[in-house]
């Protein structure tokens, strides 16, 4: 009977082991899905805040066009690194 156990024993480890790698990459799929609609997020919520910018910069004219668009070219920007900060 002892022979019986030795030849279940390995299977069942086997199978362990695979429940377990299975259990870590769901675990990093929901960590990395979660980091991405953070990104997400932060991404669209800085191309608002810098079409807003860009309106009201234009409505005051404070600048000309040209330099109103860079303003928002530099928010987009810094909204990009914000993303990259999250997700790296």
């Amino acid at each position: 009977m002892v022979e019986g156990y030795g030849l279940w024993s390995r299977p069942a480890g086997l199978l362990a082991a695979a429940v377990l790698l299975a259990l870590s990459s769901v675990a990093l799929a929901t960590d990395q899905s979660q980091q991405r609609q953070q990104g997400r997020s932060a991404n669209q919520a800085t191309k608002q805040d810098a079409r807003s910018d860009k309106v009201d910069c234009r409505a005051e004219n404070q600048k000309s066009n040209a330099a109103c668009r860079q303003d928002k070219r530099n928010t987009k920007q810094d909204g990009r690194q914000e993303k990259r900060d999250i997700k790296y």
